[in-house]
């Protein structure tokens, strides 16, 4: 059996195919870990906008609704923070999900007055303006990594590559 030229050839095919599906999962988490990377960037710049609307508001009287501004700031910045470490853990995943909504909705129900009038140079548009701008920057980016997420989690997820995820540890990710 094992001098057997058939075996041979089966098992230095078995063994191809084995590698080239490893480098394939391999390659398309990657994919995902690159995505999380872009979206990463997007998010730490809607963080620096809302430092800086909350430097401007900081003369204000304190409005629940800011607080409540902050407080989502805060906890988006603790989920990106964790998403860091882990982009491909699902819990992670969704802890910032969640917190991108619950920013989303406290920015939604606060005040946006104009920034100050800046020294000369160009102008800096107004708060809502800058919000949506970022909102649209951000968009692309999160059907990226879902995308991302979505090819990866279906290569786990076919036949004889899920057993290979399993004997290597590939878990599903979660899209945002």
């Amino acid at each position: 059996m094992f001098s057997s030229p058939i075996f041979w050839i089966a098992l230095a095919l078995a063994l191809f195919w084995a590698v080239g599906a490893y480098n394939r999962l391999v390659r398309l988490r990657s994919a995902v870990l690159q995505a999380f990377g872009g979206l990463d960037a997007h998010f730490v710049r809607l963080l620096a906008m809302l430092a800086e609307y909350d430097a401007a508001q900081a003369g204000a009287p304190a409005q629940s609704l800011r607080e409540a501004l902050q407080a989502a700031a805060t906890q988006f910045t603790a989920s990106l923070a964790v998403a860091r470490a882990r982009p491909l853990h699902a819990d992670a995943a969704a802890a910032l999900s969640t917190a991108l909504t619950v920013l989303e909705a406290a920015w939604a129900g606060t005040e946006h007055p104009d920034p100050p009038p800046p020294p000369p140079g160009p102008a800096v548009p107004p708060w809502a303006q800058r919000w949506e701008q970022h909102a649209a920057q951000n968009t692309p980016a999160i059907v990226q990594f879902n995308d991302a997420v979505a090819q990866y989690n279906a290569a786990i997820a076919q036949f004889p590559a899920q057993l290979l995820a399993w004997l290597f540890g590939f878990q599903a990710a979660r899209a945002l």
